[in-house]
């Protein structure tokens, strides 16, 4: 399975971003899958996941502002972001691991996407 991450860009607090996560094969309608995302200087961290059948789980940080959603017919996850604040400035992975379960440790997913920057300034 390959992931490919968009979406990212420069916005301004308050603006909406929105990630899309595109894989190759079937397989991945049966997977769980994650957003993750790395500050300069900071550990790799937890944002939302959704599992096979669309079970949601949002970090603190991001709940009621970000939403995980899939579309299976695209092959597609996205991380819908809204009210985005300067603290949620990082490079924003998605990952994907294989028993279709929420997972929020990183390292329990077996694929992931190449990173994408979303800059939010104050």
């Amino acid at each position: 399975v390959q992931l490919q991450a968009s979406g990212g860009g420069l916005v301004q607090a308050g603006d909406s971003l929105r990630l899309s996560c595109a894989a190759s094969g079937r397989a991945f309608r049966s997977y769980g899958t994650g957003w993750f995302r790395q500050a300069p200087g900071k550990e790799r961290e937890f944002v939302a996941a959704i599992s096979w059948s669309g079970v949601t789980y949002h970090a603190d940080p991001v709940k009621g502002r970000f939403t995980i959603s899939r579309n299976n017919a695209k092959n597609t996850v996205y991380l819908q972001m809204n009210s985005l604040k300067p603290e949620d400035t990082a490079v924003y992975y998605c990952a994907a691991e294989t028993r279709g379960m929420i997972v929020t440790r990183d390292s329990e997913y077996d694929y992931w996407g190449q990173g994408t920057q979303v800059t939010v300034s104050a």
